[in-house]
Order: structure tokens, then C-alpha cells, then sequence
């Protein structure tokens, strides 16, 4: 029997390789970034020269072909440093490219998957101003007019969107269906009618671009629909599935930089003639933490090793997703305590991971609709 956290040589050497990466290159990054709100757009060209954009793109596209769970341990290592930079490669392999990888044909596949693998920053367009955790309450429409669709709306809160290039974008096609007429499009920025509009101003994950998209007559070609035409609430829910995991992932990440910076701290930072981390006290806090950032690893890792091994995983997404974003807030919380004074203030980490928590408790469903999801699935 394998432990869950047990990796094998390739999975080790991949973590390791990341790991190193995110210390190396993004740290010293971190606090421009999050000043500016903007994701350093060199550092955006090592990350895809790395493979990190397509890790379970096939190499017939010139992903890496690698599966889902190294995905999770990408965005854990790279959201432990810092979490922005796990959004950023997170949207693009939990959502974006398993949409297409999944869902799009062999044309659609040739086209995109490469660009997506080489250059290309993908994003999800799916909530929007009355459509949040009722997400199929969309009011974008589409209209068929020939060989195009002609959408029409606007879309908020889209990660990435700053620099995406291609759009994972949903709109209802016949209204009169309800959810049953909601169409996924492959729509890409330079589109006649299509315009990335307002950018956040954030309370956390500054450098990860939040923004609306605006679709003025956005003509999108038929061939751009992706999956079949009035399928697309089930693409939504199977990938967002899928990305549940992911944001599990950023969160165990971000807890686990939280805890990392506290036990530092505690050793170095002395009272009383002692370092604090000699104090019962705080190291009963420590403990507590640690022991929370190993179970929400845990719920995080057998979601994503279900999903490979083609065994159902939504309950256990949902669980992952769930329990990791509480206990994101509540170490990152107690990392600040262990730091005293200086850890609300911007000279030290722990107050950004603080404040990049939050949001794990609202996006890709909030903890209210993964209770929801959970408690159907036990009741059947």
C-alpha cells in the first residue's frame, strides 16, 4: 500500500524542481508584484518556458503530458511562496486546459492546446453580475447568425484575464431551455466585439488579474463551440469539479508558507532570553497548525489521486475544497500571532498570505455551496 504523500522518484523530482523554482524566481518578485496588482510579465515567460502552463497538455501539443495530480503539486509548491502565482497556473491547468483537452475536437485541440503549452494564457468566463454561486442564472446570450455566434453581455470576476489570449467563455444560447441552452465558446481576445474592461482592486492575490469582460456583438465562428451547442452547464460543472482540486491545492500551499514563516520566526524571536518557540504556548499553536495544513494535504491529495485513477472524486473535491480554505485563514491567522506586532505589517510575508486567504472561502464555489455538495452526495 502507498501512502497518500508518499511520492514516487518522477513526482519527487518534479516537486523539488518547482519548489526550487518558486524560491528562486518568484519570491524575490512577491512584493512588487503585489504592490503594482500586476503579474511580472518575465517571470509569466519563465513559467511557461518551465512547462508549468501545460502539464497535462499531451507532447503531441508540446504539453508536458504529465497528469493531474502533479498539477496539484505544482500549484502547492508555487502557492506556498507566493499564491498569485498559483492562480495563474492553476486557472490555466485545472480549468481552462481540461476543458479543452476533454471537450474540444481534434481541430479545436491542434489549434489551442500548443498555443495554450507555448505562450498563451487561457481564463474560465463563466460568473457573472447575477450569477455567482447560481451559476447557470446567466444573462449573456448567444445568437446564432450563420456560420457565427454573436454574444452579448458582460462577465465579472474572470482570474487571468489581464493577460489571457483565449477565453473558456459561457453564454445561453436559447434561453427558453434555461441552463439547458448554456454554450461554452472558445473565444479569443482579438475577436471582433470582445473587450477585457475594469481590473480589481484587490484585498488579496493582487498579482493574479480579476476582471470583467465586456461582449459587444463578440462574433465567435461555429467551429469555436466548444463540446456541443446547449451542453455547456455540464462542461461547467465536470471542470469546475476538477478545480475545486486546485484551489484545495493553492490553499494546503498557502497555509503551509503561513506555517513555514511562523516556525521560523518562532525560533529566531527571543523574550525572556529565550527563543518563543521554547514556549509551550506557541508551540502547542504550531502543532495545531501543522496538523491542519497535514490534513487539508491529505483531503487535497486523495481527491486529485481519485480524479487520475478515474474513480469518482466530486464529494472529495468539494471536502478538499471546503476544509483547505478553512484552515488557510485560520493558520495564516495564526501566523500573524506567533510574528507579534511586525506581522501585520508588509515587512513580513505573513500578512499577504493573510490577506490572499480570504477569497479561498468564495471562489469556485463558495464554502456554503461545497457544504451543499457534500451533504447531497451523503444524502443521495
Amino acid at each position: 500500500m502507498t501512502p497518500l504523500t508518499h511520492l514516487s522518484d518522477e513526482e519527487a523530482l518534479f516537486r523539488d524542481t518547482v519548489r526550487r523554482f518558486a524560491r528562486e524566481r518568484i519570491a524575490p518578485l512577491i512584493h512588487e508584484m503585489d504592490e503594482a496588482a500586476v503579474f511580472n510579465r518575465g517571470l509569466l515567460r519563465e513559467v511557461f518556458d518551465l512547462g508549468l502552463m501545460g502539464i497535462e497538455i499531451p507532447e503531441e501539443y508540446g504539453g508536458q503530458g504529465g497528469n493531474f495530480f502533479q498539477c496539484v503539486l505544482a500549484i502547492e509548491e508555487i502557492s506556498a511562496v507566493d499564491p498569485s502565482a498559483g492562480v495563474v497556473v492553476d486557472v490555466q491547468n485545472t480549468i481552462v486546459n481540461n476543458a479543452i483537452t476533454r471537450w474540444g475536437d481534434d481541430a479545436q485541440k491542434a489549434k489551442y492546446l500548443p498555443r495554450l503549452a507555448a505562450g498563451t494564457v487561457g481564463a474560465y468566463a463563466l460568473s457573472e453580475a447575477g450569477s455567482g454561486s447560481d451559476a447557470f442564472a446567466l444573462a449573456s446570450a448567444a445568437r446564432e447568425c450563420g456560420d457565427y455566434y454573436s454574444l452579448t453581455g458582460r462577465k465579472l470576476w474572470i482570474s487571468n484575464a489581464a493577460e489571457a489570449g483565449l477565453f473558456v467563455l459561457f453564454a445561453n444560447a436559447d434561453p427558453e431551455a434555461g441552463y439547458k441552452g448554456i454554450t461554452a465558446f472558445l473565444v479569443e481576445r482579438g475577436f471582433s466585439g470582445f473587450e477585457v474592461g475594469k481590473k480589481e482592486d484587490k484585498l488579496g492575490l493582487r498579482a493574479s488579474s480579476t476582471c470583467e469582460l465586456i461582449l459587444d456583438d463578440c462574433r465567435v465562428p461555429r467551429e469555436n463551440v466548444l463540446g456541443e451547442r446547449g451542453k455547456g452547464y455540464k462542461i461547467a460543472i465536470e471542470t469546475l469539479n476538477e478545480g475545486r482540486i486546485g484551489i484545495g491545492a493553492q490553499l494546503v500551499g498557502l497555509a503551509q508558507g503561513a506555517l513555514g514563516h511562523a516556525t521560523k520566526y518562532a525560533r529566531e524571536r527571543r523574550q525572556f532570553g529565550k527563543a518563543i518557540s521554547t514556549f509551550q504556548g506557541v508551540q502547542f499553536e504550531l502543532a495545531r497548525m501543522a496538523t491542519e495544513v497535514e490534513a487539508a494535504r491529505l483531503l487535497v491529495y486523495n481527491a486529485a489521486r481519485l480524479r487520475d485513477a478515474g474513480l469518482p472524486f466530486v464529494k472529495e473535491a468539494a471536502m478538499a475544497k471546503y476544509y483547505a480554505s478553512d484552515i488557510a485563514e485560520k493558520v495564516a491567522s495564526k501566523a500573524i500571532e506567533v510574528h507579534g506586532g511586525v506581522g501585520v505589517t508588509k515587512d513580513y510575508p505573513v500578512e499577504k498570505l493573510y490577506r490572499d486567504a480570504k477569497i479561498g472561502r468564495i471562489y469556485e464555489g463558495t464554502s456554503n455551496i461545497q457544504l451543499l455538495t457534500i451533504a447531497k452526495k451523503l444524502l443521495g
